[in-house]
């Protein structure tokens, strides 16, 4: 089975959004708040090559969703 992680912000409408979505689908995954877990933040940085766009699905290690619906949100990695 896949592991499926979101890594999202709490002020980040979108990305309740699509843990509703994934809920709904009945996925099993892991969230992540980026901007309240350090080492969270530092996974995305990396997964996300920079990129500073919320909500991120991830499966894998691989990142194959960015934004819901063609919508995301802007966190300060720093």
């Amino acid at each position: 089975m896949a592991r499926l992680e979101l890594y999202g912000s709490a002020h980040c409408p979108h990305t309740s959004e699509m843990r509703e979505w994934l809920e709904w689908k009945r996925s099993e995954f892991v969230e992540y708040d980026v901007e309240s877990d350090p080492a969270a933040r530092g996974r995305l940085r990396v997964l996300a090559r920079g990129q500073r766009n919320v909500p991120l699905l991830v499966e894998d290690g691989r990142v194959v969703q960015v934004g819901w619906q063609g919508r995301s949100c802007i966190v300060d990695l720093e």
